[in-house]
């Protein structure tokens, strides 16, 4: 907000008046102008700008002219702190300047959206006598026009199902689908599965649901023979693990793959085998699985012999998944605990009622939604408070990036209007503004309302 030259109060004048927030900060800018301003060798002039807004204020140092006489009186008594104190900006009258540079930086608080910018001379005389005293307003500063953001809940899961998944490559005697869990580097490789499940036994707030195995074979040996390997090593797996642990009410679901073709031609193509072109052409084809493998065998015998050695017993391998349910939360206190230590235990709607809680704008407020969008992060309704969340603290950038991924409902279309009012483009904020209107939010007419007002409205500086 700007301004030419005006009297404020009598011999001074304001310019270049500018009030800004930053963030947490106002920053207030002006050019107090004293160059008709008249001073007696024993008086004092103080011009005291302060923001005022109804019953509250804050008051900002003062500019003060000392006469000859009292310029000297106070620093002998006062020393360098002189009349209002050490932030006081003094100059002797003969030697004032026409024009001061004023400039504060100040924390923001939501009072001062509306309030007064206003300048206080005092003239003092002798023993700090009030001669004489006059009050001028400077101008107004008006927040920036900043729409209400529409935060969206989410629907609750009935129930909150998550898995934990991997590989394990466990080793069999040639032909045999019986586990033999200290052969070769069957400890590890079991031990992954079984940690994978004690965490979640192990977890007081969850309960195994389902475990799913499936069995890969490598690709040498009969299709026929490595499809009855791939079956009876998934059970045996199964097996093993009913054994192992006392399940109550958890459902088993095995599969199976009796030759790997899928691994195999990743790890070629990530190989520099000689020939690599032509063998994924062969994987690729369509020829029988046995005959498949034959012709690579017989054309390409070393690099076969290669990959029997190094590929081929990292194809044979039983990948699993634990699905398990999670207790619901609804303490918001209990919620943003485990947000900061166990996040994938939580729903958006349980993120939604711990942010609920909090002060919108605050680095806790933030978190909530920004661990809400990195645990789903391809969900709409996460993509939109995570937005909202953003834009109330500023960071446009991240606001844009989510919003992209927040789908096209009214709230999302109001969103970017938000966006787009406060990137200050406000033809395309009322673009938005108007669809998401015609979709049926309300909330929307009555911003694009105060948005026109607001854009049309002149500041009397």
């Amino acid at each position: 907000m700007t301004a030419g030259a005006r009297e404020i109060v009598d011999g001074v004048t304001v310019d270049s008046f500018n009030t800004e927030r930053s963030g947490n900060y106002l920053s207030l800018d002006m050019n107090i102008g004293l160059e008709n301003l008249k001073v007696a060798s024993n008086q004092c002039v103080l011009l005291t700008p302060s923001i005022v807004n109804g019953n509250d204020s804050i008051v900002l140092p003062s500019v003060a002219v000392y006469g000859r006489r009292r310029y000297y009186y106070y620093q002998r008594n006062n020393g360098d702190d002189m009349l209002t104190g050490k932030n006081e900006m003094s100059f002797l009258a003969k030697e004032m300047p026409a024009n001061v540079e004023y400039s504060r930086l100040l924390p923001y608080s939501d009072w001062m959206d509306g309030a007064k910018i206003t300048l206080h001379r005092v003239d003092r005389g002798c023993c700090s006598k009030v001669l004489m005293q006059e009050y001028g307003e400077i101008g107004l500063y008006r927040e920036a026009f900043f729409p209400e953001l529409i935060y969206v809940r989410p629907q609750g899961e009935r129930e909150k199902r998550r898995h934990l998944e991997g590989q394990a490559y466990i080793d069999f005697p040639v032909d045999e689908t019986v586990i033999y869990p200290d052969y070769r580097r069957n400890t590890i490789e079991l031990g992954k599965i079984r940690a994978t499940i004690d965490t979640i036994r192990n977890d007081r707030d969850a309960r195994i649901d389902s475990v799913w195995l499936k069995g890969f074979a490598s690709p040498e040996s009969p299709y026929s023979h490595n499809t009855d390997l791939a079956i009876g090593r998934t059970a045996a797996l199964k097996k093993y693990l009913q054994q192992l642990y006392h399940f109550e009410n958890v459902t088993f679901t095995t599969d199976y793959e009796p030759e790997d073709w899928e691994g195999l031609r990743r790890d070629v193509l990530n190989s520099n085998l000689d020939h690599r072109a032509e063998i994924i052409e062969l994987i690729d084809s369509n020829e029988e699985p046995d005959r498949k493998e034959w012709i690579i065998k017989s054309r390409y015998p070393e690099e076969y012999r290669f990959m029997l050695q190094n590929f081929y017993p990292g194809l044979r391998h039983t990948n699993y998944r634990v699905t398990y349910v999670i207790r619901t939360y609804s303490d918001p206190i209990e919620i943003l605990k485990i947000m900061r230590e166990q996040p994938q235990k939580l729903s958006q709607n349980e993120f939604y009622v711990a942010a609920s809680e909090l002060e919108p704008g605050t680095d806790e407020f933030t978190e909530v939604f920004e661990t809400a969008v990195r645990m789903f992060p391809n969900d709409t309704i996460a993509n939109l408070n995570a937005a909202n969340a953003a834009m109330r603290r500023g960071d446009l950038e991240s606001a844009k990036r989510y919003i992209d991924k927040a789908g096209d409902s009214p709230e999302a279309l109001y969103a970017r209007g938000a966006i787009a009012i406060r990137s200050k483009d406000y033809e395309t904020a009322r673009e938005y503004l108007d669809k998401a209107s015609k979709a049926g939010l309300e909330k929307a007419s009555a911003t694009l309302e105060e948005l026109n007002e607001r854009t049309n409205y002149k500041l009397k500086q």
